[in-house]
């Protein structure tokens, strides 16, 4: 399936004209979102640390459609360049009609095993950062007549996954932020949340590397045991959770406000 290709799933002027922010975007979900967004005719910019990696990214998005796209080296973490960095941002680019919030998440293990430390990073990285970025732009959106506020999370917040405590805790409290924010914004903005389930990432390997040091199981055995678990019998594309986004997106998805949408292959057993 050539999700960027001839299996492209959106018309290629479906985002036209609409400034996408795009963070956590140098891998995983928030490079194919961005990625598929291009493709969809957006101007986007994504968001990152790593500057040499978002440079590489916006030449790649630059061959996907026929938006202009820029990078923002941003640490979600600092809310001073948060609040900074954004306004000039607005000013150069105009306003932002898509917010794609998206960050690493935290390390796994059992909750009583993290201190109140161990919140704080996380925490600033996640609902602080996504609070303060909707802060700053949802007055161009109300301006604009047109936003879309879309939270990358966790199938945790429907159904906590073992050994990764904070990461739970803090999806949790995403989807609540997202959902109280839902009955708040004005009717031109949707906030929704996407769900990933076990997607092929750089995150995925990192969490099946930490099972194999706590448990001793091969990283074939690991796999096999997520597996087993999604009725599709294979890990997400990146691509399609993307698809996802884009969809929400879409001017023709304004409909759809305040929902939590699973990427999951059927895993969850919740309806």
């Amino acid at each position: 399936m050539d999700l960027l290709g001839t299996d492209f799933p959106y018309a290629s002027n479906a985002l036209q004209g609409k400034h996408a922010l795009v963070c956590g975007a140098s891998k995983g979900i928030g490079r194919a979102t961005a990625m598929m967004m291009a493709k969809a005719g957006a101007n986007v910019t994504v968001c990152a640390r790593n500057a040499a990696s978002l440079s590489e990214l916006c030449d790649e998005l630059s061959g996907l459609g026929g938006g202009e796209h820029a990078s923002l080296v941003l640490d979600l973490e600092d809310q001073t360049a948060i609040q900074s960095s954004i306004p000039v941002l607005l000013s150069q680019r105009g306003a932002v009609h898509i917010l794609v919030n998206n960050a690493a998440g935290p390390p796994g293990g059992p909750l009583l095993g993290n201190t109140l430390n161990d919140f704080d990073a996380p925490f600033r990285r996640h609902l602080h950062a996504a609070h303060t970025l909707t802060q700053l732009i949802v007055p161009g959106m109300e301006d604009a007549g047109y936003g879309r506020i879309i939270q990358i999370i966790s199938t945790s917040v429907k159904e906590p996954i073992p050994n990764i405590g904070l990461s739970n805790t803090l999806r949790g409290a995403m989807a609540s932020w997202a959902k109280s924010l839902s009955r708040e914004l004005a009717p031109c903005i949707t906030i929704n949340n996407v769900l990933p389930g076990f997607t092929d990432t750089d995150r995925l390997g990192s969490l099946a590397a930490s099972i194999q040091e706590r448990t001793g199981k091969s990283l074939d055995e690991v796999q096999s045991g997520w597996l087993n678990q999604v009725p599709i019998e294979r890990l997400i594309n990146p691509l399609e959770t993307a698809s996802a986004l884009t969809f929400l997106a879409l001017p023709a998805s304004g409909g759809i406000r305040g929902v939590s949408l699973a990427v999951d292959g059927g895993r969850l057993r919740s309806i």
